[in-house]
This record gives structure tokens, C-alpha cells and sequence, in this order.
């Protein structure tokens, strides 16, 4: 018996979305201080298997991905939506009590990220040009999932020394994330969100200036560049410091 379902890799190139899985859940398997050994004790999911995921190589059947969603302390399906970039739910805090991230923990994580960032560039290159009507969708996607491969290599250096290897990981995600922000900006189409972080970076103002600049709470503009909905009176006052800065 096999922990690992199929995975066509005749292309020889990663999957960025079973790499940005299998990094957000060796930082949650960090975070709550749980063993590669204790999972493989536990009849979960045998080491070799559970490295293999978590440097998003192999993708596990769907009984162990659940039997490890609820050691994770993770929402069911959960793996699979991390996969296909959907939002991660809300989990609960871990153990105030647990041991510091290995450094070859860290750097797990930092290579999985680091990767996934890698595998982008195919996509990214294949974006059309900016006037045309379907960049925004396929850039906005694109984004999304840099948001969450930022938020796993966050979560590692929480939970673990930053090390040369993770300061590389969040370089990576950082600054193609800042590349694609302030290109989306200058389609016809970009969103609120991809104008305001183009407006603010433009004008070398950090979140908390922004958010006093246009009279809106921190959360509103970090909603704003994430794509996430707004109040309509946080909206027009984004609007109104868009056109005064931009």
C-alpha cells in the first residue's frame, strides 16, 4: 500500500499548487510542534511519503490527506483547496508550549516555497498583455497564490530561525509579487487593490500611512490589495486617495 496517489510529472516540472500544499503544511505540522516520526507511528503517513508531500513531490491518497487535516487541525479538504490556491480557513492557535523549527525543518519549507515561486515563471510568461481582457482574472490568480506561499514562509520564520534559505524564499515571493502588483495596475481593468498597492508604492507610503491618508483602518487597505470585499464608504475614500496620489 501506497500513501501517495499518481501524479503526472512526464513534463518535469513542479506543481506549483502541490508545492504551496505541501509547504503550508509542513509549517502547520511546525506550528503545532507535531514529528515527522509521530505521523509515521501513527500509521498516517509513512516519512518518506510525508517528505515527499511536504517538498510538494507527491500528492497523498484522499484518506491520509484527511487523516492529516485533522491532525493538522485543519478543516476538511483543506489540502486540496490549498492546492487549488483557494483561500486557507481560519485554524486554530497552536500550543503556546512547543520546540523552535530545525534548521533543515526551516529550509524544508523554504525550498518547498522557493520552488513553487520558481514554478511561476512559465505562467507568468505566458500572461497576455495587459490590455487584454483575460490578464487581469489570470494575473489576480497568480497573485492570490503568491499571498499564501508569503503567509508559509511568514508562518516559518514564527515558528524557527530565519535562515539564509527562508530570507531567499520571502525575497522571492516578495519581489515577483511586487512586479506583478504594480504591472496588473496599469491594465485597463486592474482592481482596487493592484491601483492602491501601485498608488502606495509609487508614493513610498507603508500601509498604516495609507490607511491614515485616506481615513480607512489598517484592515481596509490590506483587504483592498488582497481582493477582498470592502464597505462601499472604504471603497470611495480608496478611490479619492487613488486619484490624489496616482
Amino acid at each position: 500500500m501506497t500513501n501517495a496517489e499518481p501524479v503526472d510529472q512526464s513534463t518535469g516540472a513542479p506543481d506549483p499548487g502541490m508545492v504551496r500544499a505541501g509547504a503550508a503544511a509542513a509549517a502547520r505540522r511546525r506550528e503545532l510542534d507535531i514529528s515527522q516520526r509521530s505521523l509515521a507511528a501513527e500509521g498516517i503517513i509513512n516519512a518518506g511519503a510525508l517528505i515527499a508531500f511536504e517538498k510538494g513531490r507527491s500528492w497523498p491518497r484522499e484518506r491520509t490527506r484527511a487523516r492529516l487535516e485533522e491532525i493538522l487541525q485543519w478543516p476538511p479538504g483543506t489540502i486540496a483547496r490549498l492546492r487549488r490556491g483557494e483561500p486557507l480557513r481560519a485554524a486554530p492557535p497552536p500550543p503556546e508550549s512547543r520546540a523552535p523549527a530545525s534548521n533543515d525543518e526551516v529550509s524544508l519549507i523554504a525550498q518547498a516555497v522557493t520552488t513553487a515561486v520558481s514554478a511561476f515563471g512559465s505562467t507568468v510568461a505566458a500572461l497576455p498583455p495587459v490590455d487584454d481582457a483575460a490578464f487581469v482574472p489570470r494575473v489576480t490568480a497568480i497573485l492570490a497564490d503568491l499571498r499564501q506561499l508569503d503567509a508559509v514562509a511568514s508562518r516559518a520564520a514564527r515558528i524557527g530561525r530565519v535562515t539564509p534559505a527562508l530570507i531567499k524564499a520571502l525575497s522571492a515571493v516578495r519581489g515577483l509579487y511586487d512586479d506583478l502588483m504594480v504591472r496588473a495596475a496599469r491594465a485597463p481593468h486592474a482592481t482596487l487593490g493592484q491601483r492602491l498597492y501601485a498608488a502606495r508604492r509609487g508614493a513610498n507610503l507603508t500601509v498604516l500611512e495609507t490607511a491614515q491618508a485616506a481615513g480607512v483602518s489598517e484592515d481596509a487597505v490590506q483587504q483592498a490589495e488582497a481582493d477582498e470585499p470592502l464597505s462601499p464608504a472604504d471603497i470611495a475614500a480608496i478611490e479619492t486617495l487613488i486619484s490624489q496620489i496616482g
